[in-house]
């Protein structure tokens, strides 16, 4: 059985992790969180908003969160989690979280629906993201999209796997050649414009461009060799912090928008096989899409 051939799928194994390590928890949880979404796509009831009329939110989005939650709290009650619904909505809240998140030595992420409007529009991209901090270093990192069902796996120094087959970013080492991702967070006054100037400055340079709505599963196509890089102004840790590790340990390369080391509190995300990634950033740059003030 190939396990990157999408018909072997059937013939999977199901997800029931026999150890107890950390990485066995997160792949456990994603599973059976992504089971459970995947089981009520098109049920949703309850639809409401967090920053704007684009910003969604579900009562699977709570749910998933809250399973996911006890799962990782039932192994590990005195780890601390960082999740998308337990946070207020803003770029302030967002940041006094982070900042009271890094003083835990054990700190998960979670993002239990990224790709929330698609999976509102039933539209067959979006994943459950789970990665995990520890002492300031970013250690484990699972992405599981329930659709495709493919989980990728990550762990600092070992490497990354799409179903135990060891996941490699692509050779492409010229932006004319590349296909990139890009994303559109909810916020229409600051990230899109940002984002809509690196989209301008890019498309003619490169082959391709496509904007699938999860960042975690873009990341997780990077690392895989899907696509050669990808670009995003205005993320929150929860939607690319397992995403990050996955393509590190791909090896690839993962910055902000000016090229610094990634951090989970990195908003403006470039992320790429390596080859690429200076002429990416510098296109950026020069396009004054970075959303930073040069």
């Amino acid at each position: 059985m190939n396990p990157l051939n999408p018909d072997s799928r059937k013939e999977r194994e199901p997800y029931v992790v026999t150890s107890k390590g950390h990485t066995a928890v997160a792949i456990n949880a994603a599973a059976k969180a992504g089971e459970w979404i995947k089981s009520r796509q098109g049920l949703v009831k309850e639809l409401g908003t967090k920053t704007s009329a684009q910003d969604l939110v579900t009562e699977v989005d709570k749910g998933v969160e809250q399973m996911i939650r006890r799962l990782i709290l039932t192994h590990y009650p005195d780890h601390a989690i960082l999740g998308e619904e337990g946070v207020e909505p803003g770029d302030e809240a967002a940041a006094a979280a982070i900042t009271e998140a890094r003083k835990h030595e054990y700190l998960w992420i979670v993002d239990p629906v990224d790709g929330t409007t698609n999976f509102v529009h039933g539209f067959p991209f979006y994943c459950v993201s789970i990665a995990l901090v520890i002492r300031g270093d970013l250690t484990v990192g699972v992405i599981y999209d329930p659709i495709r069902d493919e989980m990728f796996v990550a762990e600092k120094g070992k490497g990354a796997y799409m179903h135990g087959v060891p996941t490699s970013v692509s050779s492409e080492s010229e932006l004319a050649g590349s296909l990139l991702a890009m994303g559109f967070p909810p916020d229409r006054e600051f990230a899109q414009p940002a984002n809509m100037a690196g989209l301008q400055s890019l498309l003619p340079q490169i082959r391709g461009i496509r904007a699938g709505g999860s960042a975690a599963l873009h990341l997780a196509y990077v690392a895989a060799g899907r696509v050669d890089g990808y670009w995003e102004v205005g993320l929150k840790p929860w939607d690319c912090a397992a995403g990050a590790l996955l393509v590190l340990e791909s090896g690839g390369k993962v910055t902000d928008t000016l090229g610094r080391a990634y951090d989970i509190g990195t908003c403006h995300v470039v992320a790429s096989n390596g080859r690429i990634h200076e002429d990416l950033v510098a296109s950026l740059k020069e396009a004054d899409a970075t959303g930073y003030k040069l």
